[in-house]
Order: C-alpha cells, then structure tokens, then sequence
C-alpha cells in the first residue's frame, strides 16, 4: 500500500538510482537545467550535480529515504531526499524536471514530505537552501517556510562543480502542527 496520498509518489528503490541521477544532474547544472526555474548552472559550473555512488550511499543509509514522481508515462520527473535526523527531517536533492516545472509537481512532493515527516512523527522540516537564490527562497516561504537566520559555507567537493560566485547556504525550516 502505498502511504501517500498522491499515487504518483512512492518511496524509491536502489533499482531508480540512475534514472534519479539523471533527473537531478538535469534538473540543477548544465544547458538542460536552464529550461527550469530552479536551475543552478549561472552559479555552479559544470554537468553534474550528483553521481550514482553518492545517491546509493545516501538511498542506504538507515534514516534516509528517496521519495520519486512518477508521471503517466512512468518516468520518475522529480525526487526528494528525506532523512530522519532525530528531532527534525532534513529535506535535500528536492527536483522537478526542469520541463516540467511549474505544473504542480513540486508542489505535490513537498506536501509528500510533510505526510512523512508525519509518518515519522518528525514536527519540523529543514533544508539548505543557495543563499543567493531569491526566487526559490520566496517559493519556500509561500510554502511555510522560514529563514531560521543560520548559514553555512558551500564548500566545493570535486563532484557537485565549480562554483562562479562565492556561495553560502540558508537554513530553512519549517514546524508542522498537530504533531
């Protein structure tokens, strides 16, 4: 039984690793992403946002789950990654198609995060958030999100591109009622 209320999310398995890969790599760096909103590519150089060692590493570790979009024709066309870090559920790897964006996908997939942070009875999301990304900042806060003041550094890894800009990351969260 599936636990969402959307029947296109479900939670992913090892077996959608490279079709996630290449969803976020699409959906954050290169020419591709520039057909979205969310792109990173004016700020991070470079093709690739993750690889598939790293979402593997990520999909098995215990507290951690990736939730997939699934459209009509059964491709997976967003994602998320939850993890369960105790007192709050960390969102991250949040995608949409860039071709897709804008037809309520995102939407869809951060109202399913919140059913299971529910599930896990978890009261608050947080995420990392590009401090510089104005537009997707306001599109959090429409969302209840707020920005909890805290920043960290974006530090270059050798996987995730080089940067163009100086870059920082805001914290944002937000507390769900009735938990």
């Amino acid at each position: 039984m599936n636990p969402f209320s959307d029947t296109h999310i479900q939670i992913a398995s090892p077996l959608d690793i490279t079709a996630i890969t290449v969803l976020l790599n699409r959906s954050y760096r290169g020419e591709h992403s520039r057909k979205g909103w969310t792109t990173e590519a004016f700020l991070i150089a470079g093709d690739t946002r993750t690889d598939e060692d790293n979402l593997l590493r990520i999909m098995l570790l215990p507290t951690s789950v990736f939730l997939k979009y699934t459209g009509e024709d059964g491709a997976i066309c967003g994602c998320v990654n939850l993890q369960d870090l105790g007192e709050k559920l960390y969102l991250g790897m949040f995608s949409v198609d860039p071709e897709l964006q804008g037809k309520g996908i995102g939407k869809k997939i951060l109202f399913a995060s919140e059913e299971y942070a529910r599930q896990v009875r978890l009261n608050c999301i947080y995420m990392s958030v590009i401090s510089v990304r104005a537009e997707l900042i306001s599109w959090y806060k429409r969302h209840g999100y707020i920005d909890t003041g805290m920043r960290k550094p974006f530090i270059e890894d050798g996987l995730t591109g080089k940067h163009l800009q100086p870059l920082e990351f805001m914290i944002l969260e937000k507390y769900l009622p009735g938990i």
